[in-house]
Parts: structure tokens; sequence; C-alpha cells
């Protein structure tokens, strides 16, 4: 073998050596030639730098959500604590604007109250119309009455007591006149007696007549004064008497037609007061009224807070309190969404936003596979407030400091159906410049 080896050497070693050394030589000069091919100026390169290639799209990242934007549906927060009594939609149900989504917990005890103040509110209209009516006619007709009759017993007073004071004088005249014609006559047999007393006392001092003759004529005077004084005393007592029952008369007769005035006075005020329509009786009642109308005003308020309506045409997307629940104040009851209008809202940089232009189309396409293929739409609004990130990139290296503007992209009307159940999925958009 040794021997072997050495006969090829000798006879192709010198063939070897040249081509060994020919091959040296030809990687020396390409080395060489590389060498200078890199520091020779690359004409091209600079071409390629001295006109860049234009920018055709600008991308970012967005969500999906309906135009409206999702409204957390609650009750009014002076309904604090309140919870579901019951609940009238499922996920998925289309709702128009004003249509009963719930009832809280306080709907029977609102609806009893307003049940109470319309009864308070008719019961004030009804005490209104009495007072505008007045007093009954029947009423006042027997006010009517009673005036009429004390007006007539005051006339049959007055001709009453006038009859029985006529009567009275009458009666003082006429024994006035008869008492005096009896003093008369007893004046007179008494003036006769005294009379024929004196002439018989003259014959007595004459001798003609006895003594007991004389003492006759002198009781006869005396029996004649006697009895003109006892008339005289009669005539007085009867004047004195029926004088004394005139004066009475006349006294009763003025305080019986005193107290039928009164009586006839206050009857007639009371029938002016039932009769007339007193403007003040007739505002306070309307006071009431209004005061009445307000309470149920504020009754239906109150029990129209209670429940619960779609504030806009949209679709449930999500129940977060059912019947027996409290309602949070964060999440409400339900959450509502215009789903028939969908929207992208996408973050562009603050760099880049100068370049975003209203009516711009645009391409979108998921970025979790939650749709397939690539959905249109056009920059419908942007925003002239600059914040951060909300979307997050799937990239760890990326910003979420970054500066960013919110635009809304309308998505054509085609693909709305594609992404209607894909609320806050994440999407990449392209804008096309």
């Amino acid at each position: 073998m040794g021997e072997a080896k050495i006969s090829i050497m000798e006879k192709y070693g010198k063939s070897i050596t040249i081509i060994a050394t020919a091959f040296g030589v030809i990687m020396m000069v390409g080395l060489g030639l590389y060498v200078v091919s890199q520091r020779k100026p690359n004409v091209s390169s600079e071409n390629e730098i001295s006109q860049p290639v234009p920018i055709t799209s600008i991308g970012g990242l967005g969500r999906i959500e309906p135009r409206t934007e999702v409204i957390n549906v609650s009750p009014s927060p002076s309904l604090a604590g309140a919870r579901v009594k019951t609940l009238l939609v499922k996920e998925g149900d289309w709702l128009k604007k004003g249509d009963i989504i719930a009832y809280t917990s306080d709907y029977d005890l609102k609806k009893a109250e307003l049940e109470r103040a319309k009864k308070e509110l008719t019961v004030a209209q009804e005490n209104l119309n009495i007072v505008k009516a007045g007093a009954k006619e029947g009423s006042i007709n027997a006010q009517k009455a009673i005036v009429s009759q004390l007006q007539a017993e005051l006339q049959g007073a007055i001709a009453t007591d006038r009859a029985k004071i006529n009567r009275l004088q009458a009666q003082l005249a006429s024994e006035r006149e008869e008492r005096q014609a009896t003093i008369d006559r007893l004046q007179a047999e008494k003036n006769n007696a005294q009379a024929q007393l004196n002439r018989y006392e003259q014959l007595a001092k004459e001798g003609v007549i006895s003594a007991s003759e004389l003492d006759d004529r002198q009781l006869t005077l005396e029996t004649a004064d006697k009895r003109y004084q006892e008339a005289l005393a009669i005539y007085r007592k009867t004047i004195s008497t029926l004088s004394e029952e005139i004066n009475e008369a006349q006294a009763l007769a003025t305080q019986r037609v005193n107290t039928l005035n009164k009586q006839i006075a206050s009857a007639q005020a009371t029938l002016n007061e039932i009769s007339e329509i007193r403007p003040v009786d007739v505002a306070q009642a309307q006071a009431q009224v209004e005061s009445a109308v307000a309470l149920v005003n504020q009754a239906e308020v109150d029990l129209d807070l209670t429940i619960i309506k779609a504030p806009i045409d949209g679709e449930i997307i999500d129940i977060n309190a059912y019947p027996g629940e409290n309602i949070s104040s964060d999440q409400g009851i339900v959450e509502i969404g215009n789903t028939q209008e969908m929207i992208v809202v996408a973050e562009i940089y603050e760099s880049d936003i100068s370049k975003v232009k209203l009516g711009q189309e645009t391409q979108i396409r998921s970025e979790n596979n939650s749709f397939d293929g690539i959905i249109t739409g056009k920059i419908a609004e942007i925003s002239s407030k600059i914040g951060k990130k909300d979307v997050l990139e799937t990239d760890p290296a990326a910003s979420v400091d970054a500066r960013v503007v919110e635009v809304k992209i309308a998505v054509n009307p085609e693909d709305n159906n594609k992404i209607k159940n894909l609320i806050y999925s994440q999407v990449i958009v392209n804008i096309l410049l």
C-alpha cells in the first residue's frame, strides 16, 4: 500500500499542485472583488431611497360596537336598592323605543298611591263644582220660607199688639168718661147735701127745726162726701191700671217687633250667604283642585319611574338582573344596543390622523378569526380628542401609552349581520388612502 501511495503522488503530484494553486488564486481574486464591491457606492440603492414607496393605507386596531353604543338600562337613582319585580324580555329580543323592559318592586305601591291621588282629585273637583253652583235650590227655598214666615209673624204681631193697645186705650177713654160722670154726679150730690146742711143749720139757729133733723142733714153730707171720695179713688185706680196696661202692651209690642226684626235679618243673611257664590270660596276650592292635580302628576311620575322602558330601538344584548334580584347602579337591568347599524371604533395613531378623512373606504378583518374574510366600511366620524389606547395589541412589545384618536367606521349594510353578535370583538382596520 505504501508503494502504491508513493507511486500515485509521483505520478499526479505535479498536477495537483497546479490545481490547488489555481483555486487559491481564484478565491483571492473573488474575495478582492467582493471587498471592492462592498466599498463601492450602490447606485441603484441610492435611487430607491430618493424615491420612497407611497403609503396606500393606514392601519390600526379597533373594536366592534352598535352605532348607538351599548346602553346599560337602569332605574332612576331615586330608586336606589330597588329590585326587579317582573322581567318582560330575554336576550336577543328586539325592542322599540318606549317598550317596557321590566317593573321594579315599588310598582304596586306607586300604582296604589296614584289611584288614591286620583280619588282625592275627584273629591276636590266635585267640591269646586258645588261651590260654583252655590246652595241647593231646596235649601234656598226653605230659607226663603223661613224669612217669609218671620215677616208674616212680624206683621201679625204688629197688628195684634196694635189692636190690644187700641182696645186698652178705648177702654181707658170709656172708663175715664164713665168714672168722671160718676164723680161729677157725686160731687153734685155732695154739693147739694152741703147746701141742705147749711140751710138746716140756719133753720136750727132760728129754732124752726129740731136738732135731729140737723143731724140727718149732716149725715147725708158725710155720706155724699164718702161716696164722692170712693168714686174719685176708683177713677184714679182705673185710669192708672189701664194706663199701665197700655204702656206694658206697647213695650211688649216693641220688644216683639225688635226680636222678629232681628230674626228676619239673621234669616235673610243666611239666605244671602247660601245664595251667594263668594270669590274667596271659589278660589279656595280651585286651589284644592290644583294641589290635587299636582299630587296626581307627582304620583304618575313616581309610578313611571318603576316602569323600565327601552331608551332606544335596539336588541337586548345581555340581562344583568332577574326577578327578585337587586338592580346594580353600574350594570342596570339589561344592556341594549342597535345591532342593525354596527360600527367599528378604530384607534389611529396621532401621527397618522391627519391623513384620515370622512368617507374614506376601510377594510376590516378579525384579529381572532371571529368572522371570515374582510368586511368593508367608510369613515363616519373622527374624534376631536386624543387619548390612550383602549384596544390592546397582541404584540407584547407594543406601547400601551401610545396617543391615538378614535375613528368610527360605518360598516356596509351587507356586512352588518356578520358582526352584529360580535360586540366588542377586536379587529384590524386598514384605511385606504
